[in-house]
């Protein structure tokens, strides 16, 4: 038995999340359902990170067993079959121990915003036309990075043992075309917790928070207290990290 990473990118407009749900339309089942066809045989994947319906990623991970040896053009055969919004960008050959969720150290998102209408990017970014201070978004963003409870931007039946998470970076920047891009990386987040982060933030930004009273938020340890209402379509989890040399691209594919 082998055990192989799959590393792919995807547009989630047209799905219910990443996750494999009973009767509803996953990244995760779509992706099985290709390698199940290729491979001729039930494939069941195991994701790194879950996102939810409408969220993008320019780059997750999954991982499956297999005693059967990989199509030559495997990764050629299963983008073939995959839609157009689901691409498989790399296979990569790993301890049969190494599980795509636990051996991950860190992730990163991004949540891009835009103030000037724009039909283009209406499903990969929120359109927010409102004046905001970004010396206090960047403010709070930095103080996000000084706390491990994050219970607060939790959304509500999450089934975890903690909340705390080890925040790596925390900021506020710019793209090249003006969009304001929040930059978040943690070796682990909760679900909502993105959103839950920029919606709060923006409210400072706005003036409807102070910085005082953002850290009230955050030591609150109270989900009713963060703003969950930003759009799943300005988010985007980037990359996803593990050991160097853990992954070993396979061969001849």
């Amino acid at each position: 038995m082998k055990r192989y990473f799959l590393e792919v990118a995807y547009k989630g407009t047209q799905y219910a999340g990443f996750q494999v749900q009973h009767n509803s339309h996953s990244v995760q089942g779509t992706i099985d359902k290709a390698v199940s066809t290729l491979m001729r045989v039930p494939v069941q994947t195991t994701g790194s990170s879950r996102t939810d319906a409408g969220v993008h990623a320019l780059q997750n991970f999954l991982h499956f067993d297999t005693e059967l040896p990989l199509h030559p053009q495997f990764l050629y055969k299963v983008n073939a079959i995959l839609p157009p919004d689901i691409v498989l960008k790399g296979v990569y050959a790993v301890p049969e121990e190494t599980n795509a969720r636990f051996a991950a150290e860190s992730r990163s998102y991004q949540y891009f915003l835009y103030n000037r209408k724009d039909p283009f990017r209406q499903d990969r970014g929120y359109y927010f036309p409102y004046k905001l201070n970004e010396a206090w978004l960047q403010e709070a963003a930095i103080i996000v990075s000084g706390y491990t409870d994050f219970s607060t931007f939790s959304k509500r039946n999450s089934q975890v043992k903690t909340y705390n998470c080890n925040i790596l970076h925390s900021y506020w920047s710019h793209s090249e075309d003006g969009q304001l891009i929040y930059n978040v990386r943690a070796n682990r987040f909760l679900r909502g917790m993105v959103r839950g982060l920029v919606g709060t933030m923006l409210r400072v930004g706005r003036g409807k928070l102070s910085i005082e009273q953002f850290h009230e938020v955050i030591q609150a340890k109270d989900c009713t207290k963060a703003d969950f209402a930003v759009p799943p379509q300005g988010l985007f989890l980037v990359k996803v990290q593990y050991p160097d040399g853990l992954l070993l691209p396979v061969e001849k594919i």
